[in-house]
This record gives structure tokens, sequence and C-alpha cells, in this order.
């Protein structure tokens, strides 16, 4: 084991890995690396979604992409066409198997598996120090990757969850040129409900139901909501289950976790618990992704690594307003989604579910949207004491 590194990354998961990857590029001049994965291994069971043309990262290792998605509630639909930049999903397996083979022929960067960290790296001396169950370590910057501490529910303004099943059915039951970006069910004073589909072929697909609410909700808690939603997919249809997902994801994060604060020089926190994801939507891959080239970009010039960007003010405060309407009424979240997806372009609205909204799409977003309850929630939040 390298007990003396460049850099210790801790967490192996999707931030971890995808500087480690923009780091491999520079072959025998990458850095002396350290990741430690608490995971004995890896397994396919998650995946990320995201819309790209064929320069984006990873659009190559995608498993499937499709052309279309569409939005439904209360049986009206809105259908959208993304040719030139298509939806596309990467499997965990397929991102792993990348990450691996990227570092595989450099012997200054290694993975360490079954390798929990349960307290944070010390500085002392103008090094990190870190106990590894193979030993102690030592690095000049750390990359945690982390969440640093026991999850609340006001760690959130609102929290994504959401429990999927791959299935294959005996007979052909689904739509494979379009994704179900959401299907909602009826919204309560407590939660929004939408199913989500991901069409892998006319018999196989990834049913999810998810759920927006200022709690997170356990897979057992989605249970009965999922295979309703695979029941009224498959219409009647037998079907078996290739393998399962399930996660918990922060919109809005509040308190300490949202400014990631640094331990010490050369420290950073990275990762969903520290920004990696889009506040109102929870999309979070392409984010991540420009954060590694830029951090691996930073270590490249002899600096320190660098945390995820602060939101742009504007759409940090979108983000806010909107978060905190759904989190007063989730019951008008249909409603504010389908006349998102009605009233705005395309191109529009695949920029401001991702990373890329500009000035002009945030104003046609705001003049798509009903704007009595962004007035109510501006007015109730200037009258709190």
């Amino acid at each position: 084991m390298a007990h003396d590194v460049d850099l210790l990354i801790l967490g192996g998961g999707c931030a971890g890995l995808s500087l480690a990857m923009q780091l491999a590029q520079r072959g025998h001049r990458a850095p002396s690396t350290l990741i430690l994965e608490q995971r004995a291994c890896y397994l396919n069971d998650r995946t990320w979604c995201f819309w790209g043309d064929d320069t984006s990262p990873f659009a190559e290792q995608a498993a499937h992409q499709w052309t279309a998605f569409q939005v439904e509630n209360a049986g009206q639909t809105r259908r959208l066409t993304c040719t030139d930049t298509p939806y596309r999903m990467l499997t965990a397996e397929n991102f792993y198997r990348s990450a691996l083979a990227a570092m595989a022929p450099l012997p200054q960067m290694h993975l360490r598996m079954a390798s929990p960290v349960p307290t944070g790296p010390q500085y002392r001396k103008g090094r990190w120090h870190v106990e590894t169950p193979d030993g102690p370590c030592s690095a000049r910057s750390v990359v945690d990757t982390r969440a640093q501490r026991p999850l609340a529910p006001s760690d959130a303004l609102m929290w994504q969850s959401f429990s999927g099943l791959e299935i294959e059915c005996a007979q052909s039951v689904f739509d494979p040129s379009c994704v179900e970006l959401m299907n909602f069910s009826k919204a309560t004073s407590q939660r929004v409900g939408f199913t989500y589909v991901l069409p892998l072929s006319a018999t196989r697909a990834l049913v999810e139901f998810t759920v927006f609410a200022d709690v997170p909700f356990k897979p057992e808690d989605l249970a009965m909501d999922l295979h309703s939603a695979i029941a009224q997919r498959v219409h009647g249809a037998a079907y078996t289950v290739h393998r399962l997902e399930h996660g918990i994801l922060p919109m809005g994060l509040v308190g300490r976790e949202a400014h990631a604060p640094s331990a010490g020089p050369g420290h950073v926190q990275v990762g969903l618990f520290a920004g990696a994801a889009r506040p109102a939507t929870g999309y979070a891959f392409q984010r991540i992704q420009r954060w590694a080239a830029d951090c691996a970009h930073a270590l490249k010039q002899g600096g320190l690594p660098i945390a995820h960007a602060q939101e742009p003010a504007l759409r940090g405060w979108m983000d806010h307003l909107f978060l905190n309407v759904l989190r007063r009424q989730p019951a008008l979240a249909p409603e504010l989604f389908m006349a998102l997806f009605a009233g705005v372009s395309t191109p529009r609205v695949i920029r401001f579910m991702g990373e890329g909204a500009r000035l002009s799409d945030c104003a046609a977003i705001a003049c798509a949207l009903p704007p009595r309850p962004f007035l109510q929630q501006l007015v109730h939040r200037s009258l709190r004491p």
C-alpha cells in the first residue's frame, strides 16, 4: 500500500472516480493517488442519466439513449424531442469499468476497496493523516466525498427519494423510443410522486417511483407505490426482475453542508452532500464531470483541489424559491412541471434541468410558470419574523 501520496480521495463513488479518471489522463505525470472506498466490490446497482451531444463526457459509454421524453399528468401528455442532445443512460457497470481501466496502467494510482474511514483526516506538519484498515496514510491534499455526519430532514429544503426495478416482460409493453420522465400520481399536502420509465426495449425497462418531500423516504416506504406503478405499465403481463436500485438525493442543501467548508489547507468536501446536485432537479452527473475536470486542472497547475463552484446567484435564487413553493404546496408540483414543459422550448428545458441555464432561459421559465404561488411565497417569506 502507498502510505504517503500526493492526493487522498475518500470515497470511490461517482465524484471520487471521476476525478481519478481526469488525473489518469496525465499518464505517468499523474499525482500519486490513493482512493479509499468502503464498499467491498462494485455492483451494477445504479444509473446516471443526462442530456448531451456526442462530445459530452461518457456519451460513448452510455448504454442507451433516447431522442424523445415526455411528462404526463391527469391524462395530459407533453412529448418533447431532443435529437441534438439525446437523453443518455450510463450504467454503474460501464462507469466503474471505465474508471478501473483508466487507473490500471498507472502504478501511482491505487484503489482500496473495503476501506472505511470512520474519522476525518488530521492535519499535522503540513500533511493530512488518516488511519486506514491497511495502516496509516499521509497526503498533501484530500478530496472527501463522504457525507460529513448522519443526515437529518432539515439538511435539505426537499428530498428526492426513489426506488426502482429493472424488469423484463413476457410481451411488448414499452415504447423504446421515448423516456417517461414524469408521470405524476395525485399529489398530497405532504409529497408529490411520479413514475419514471427508462424503456430499454419493447419488453424491458427500468421503472422507478420517485417522491419529492420535505423528509427522505426509505425503499420500503415506496414499495407499494412502485409495484402499483409497474402494474399500470405492464397491463397484467408477467415479468421478471433483473435488478433494483434506490437512492435519496438532497434538493437544496441548507446549513453546514450547503457551503462545504474545508477542514484546512488542501482539504475539500465534494459530492452529493456538498453541492454536486442541481438543487431544483437533482441532476448531478454532468455537474460532477465539470468539477472533476476543473479540479484536475487545478492540481495539474501545482495547486490544491477545489470544491464545487457556487450556484450562480440568479439560478440559485430561482431554485431556492421553486423548492420553497414545492415544500409549502406539494400538490402544485404537477401543474408547475406541466407548465414548464408546455411553455418553454425543449433546449431551454434541457438547459434548465441540467447545468447550462442562461439568463434568457431563466426569463422564459419565469414567464411560463403561474406567478401566483411564487408571489405568495415571496410575501410569506417577507412576513416571517
